[in-house]
């Protein structure tokens, strides 16, 4: 589904509506529920399930209890900072960052995700359960693990090397005798 922007800068994009049916003596209760991603487009997102009697104000609650719950996703450029495997019930999700120009690879759910969080170009993969609400807060699962290289580097007291996609690799340059073409033998060895 679209996305659309809220007051604030906030972008949302509804991820499902569910609708349940309870049959009671006196008839049936119907009532909607939800799924909403909330994101700001540069980096943080949040994930709202809300359920109410119609479906405007359950993508109201959804989107209030997304806003409330968003967290700050470790990027690099604009693709994620490392390979990670997100689980939640029997649906896990693998993101794998991704170099420029790749867009987003992904589902519908997990693009949802991606495209209100600000991640432009990352690949991933769902495992197991397909169902949409698994397999959003499996994705969640796995950008709360996400760690930045300073965090790393922290925790673990050494120093750690960046080896990424999108990391700004200086150019080699190459050594002189190489850019002259083949090598002369020395004059010592032609003598002999």
């Amino acid at each position: 589904m679209a996305y659309r922007e809220q007051e604030g800068g906030l972008l949302d994009e509804v991820i499902g509506i569910y609708f349940h049916t309870k049959v009671t003596k006196g008839g049936r209760n119907l009532t909607c529920a939800a799924l909403v991603a909330v994101g700001d487009g540069n980096g943080k997102v949040g994930l709202g399930y809300g359920k109410a009697s119609s479906v405007p104000m359950a993508i109201e609650k959804a989107t209030g209890e997304g806003r409330g719950a968003m967290l700050e996703v470790c990027r690099v450029g604009d693709t994620i900072a490392h390979q990670e495997l997100g689980r939640h019930g029997a649906a896990r999700v693998l993101l794998k960052p991704a170099s420029p120009g790749t867009g987003v690879k992904a589902g519908g759910t997990v693009r949802s995700i991606m495209r209100v969080a600000g991640v432009n170009n990352v690949l991933s993969k769902v495992f197991g359960n397909s169902n949409p609400l698994n397999v959003a807060k499996a994705t969640m699962n796995a950008l709360r693990q996400m760690r930045s290289r300073e965090e790393v580097q922290r925790l673990r007291g050494v120093k750690v090397e960046l080896r990424h996609p999108q990391a700004a690799r200086p150019k080699r340059e190459q050594p002189p005798e190489a850019a002259k073409g083949p090598a002369e033998e020395p004059a010592e060895q032609a003598a002999e």
